[in-house]
């Protein structure tokens, strides 16, 4: 039996300054009222004191107010070179001044920026974290192509078009992330990426279980779960369905998603996308 990583309560004096830059990913994982998993990307995801997690709010979205009801979040930051911090963190405050509030709106992003700042930093406890670890890259090409594979010799279609053609095209771009996110037995999402996910028809991705293998088998078939797809562009989408389980499909161990929610986070109208929601007369000008 593989012995489990241990977690970190801390941040290290190198982690803090290495989650610092700007230029980074971060995706922030919370719990809907209805106890779903839900992902944004927040880039400005740091490490704010050896105990501390901390984000810039220059924008409304459900993931703050998620944090308003439910404290419990995950987080995982990649950094340009594909280092990649994971780990679980409580809500506990926001602050409109300060020295994080000062840092944000100091940075090149914000503090040339005439149409917006940051008006509102948010605070949450480190409960834990992996400490950083390098993306397996070799693994995840590998996976990759495993999956395309099982795509290709997955057979049948599907029976509710939830998936439109541009986000089936985006998510099977190997080069583009995703992210894999659901709720942990403990309550917190927990997110690991799943780059190699793929679209297998217009309701199901597909994800080979050769890297992260251990993340993936600890999934309980049934669960409710997050895919959160992105590219270097500024194109993005969240989908949410139920998790499948692990099974061989073209002689490949792959995890399923059934989907059957899909949200546009992009602007310049983010919104649900499926199931489609019925259009209302504007009524207040």
């Amino acid at each position: 039996m593989k012995k489990e990583t241990p977690k970190l309560t801390q941040f290290s004096a190198d982690d803090i300054h290495s989650l610092e830059p700007a230029m980074k990913i971060g995706i922030l994982g919370t719990v809907t009222p209805e106890g779903l998993p839900h992902l944004t990307m927040i880039s400005t995801l740091k490490a704010s004191s050896p105990t501390q997690v901390a984000f810039g709010q220059f924008m409304e979205g459900h993931s703050k107010r998620h944090l308003q009801d439910n404290p419990q979040a995950g987080w995982l930051i990649m950094s340009l070179d594909r280092q990649v911090w994971r780990g679980k963190a409580r809500f506990t405050h926001t602050a409109q001044s300060g020295p994080d509030y000062d840092f944000y709106n100091n940075t090149p992003l914000f503090r040339y920026n005439a149409y917006f700042g940051i008006h509102t930093v948010y605070y949450l406890d480190l409960v834990e974290q992996t400490g950083k670890a390098a993306l397996p890259m070799n693994q995840v090409v590998l996976a990759s192509i495993k999956t395309m594979l099982a795509r290709s010799l997955r057979g049948g279609r599907s029976i509710t078009r939830i998936l439109n053609p541009w986000t089936v095209g985006f998510l099977n771009k190997l080069d583009n992330l995703k992210f894999i996110g659901y709720i942990g037995a403990d309550g917190y999402p927990v997110i690991f990426p799943c780059i190699q996910a793929q679209a297998a028809d217009a309701e199901h991705i597909l994800f080979g279980a050769s890297v992260y293998r251990d993340e993936i088998e600890r999934i309980p078939a049934g669960a409710p779960m997050a895919l959160f797809g992105m590219s270097l562009q500024m194109e993005d989408v969240l989908l949410r369905g139920r998790y499948e389980g692990l099974r061989r499909v073209g002689g490949v161990r792959c995890g399923s998603l059934q989907v059957d929610w899909a949200y546009n986070p992009m602007p310049p109208v983010p919104g649900q996308i499926y199931p489609e929601l019925p259009l209302e007369p504007v009524a207040d000008f």
